[in-house]
């Protein structure tokens, strides 16, 4: 059983992930498969660097997340330059990590950006981490200390939640306390392992 998770910025996609894991589903991470693409000494960060100049690098080397993040959030084209450097290596290593999970088991591909790159019809099921613009808005800014008008460029900068929640074969509404959260996770787990008996 093949399955997308995805959710917008702050929806707490992450935490759904890890719950996952938590009940026996093999987790594939794309934001971690995309650390390791760009992992200093990688050709992933020599691409990047090359295409956005020596500016994106700390000074030990590694990748500037927030420096590469205000460019690709603030300008689309960049953000595709990056994406055209980074998807085909995530997924390359995504689909070798799959190769060897026992086929009885549920895979959950944890991909922020499904609903935008268009990969929906890939899987056997997609879950959606749902919650409203505010309260995503609210929760970068308390959460993370960042300003709203940043935050909400992040979210404007994603698929819409109406777009998210088309592609959705299950939805998981995190709106509520993190009780109610891991009771609708374990929900949706089991139509999961049912569906894919």
């Amino acid at each position: 059983m093949r399955v997308g998770l995805t959710g917008g910025v702050a929806s707490g996609k992450s935490t759904v992930s890890a719950m996952l894991a938590e009940l026996g589903a093999v987790v594939i991470d794309a934001d971690l498969l995309a650390r390791e693409a760009v992992a200093p000494g990688s050709d992933g960060l020599a691409e990047v660097v090359a295409a956005f100049g020596p500016e994106v690098l700390t000074p030990e080397g590694e990748l500037d997340r927030p420096a590469v993040g205000a460019v690709i959030f603030a300008d689309p084209e960049r953000r595709r330059v990056l994406e055209s450097i980074l998807h085909p290596r995530v997924r390359a290593r995504a689909a070798q990590i799959e190769s060897a999970v026992p086929p009885e088991a549920v895979v959950v591909h944890d991909i922020p950006l499904l609903a935008e790159t268009g990969q929906a019809a890939g899987f056997d099921a997609v879950v959606v981490v749902d919650v409203p613009a505010e309260v995503q808005v609210e929760r970068m800014t308390s959460l993370r200390g960042m300003a709203r008008e940043d935050a909400e460029a992040r979210i404007a900068a994603q698929a819409s939640r109406e777009q998210r929640r088309a592609i959705a074969t299950h939805v998981i509404d995190n709106t509520g306390s993190i009780e109610d959260l891991r009771a609708e996770v374990a929900r949706v787990f089991g139509e999961l392992q049912s569906a894919g008996a």
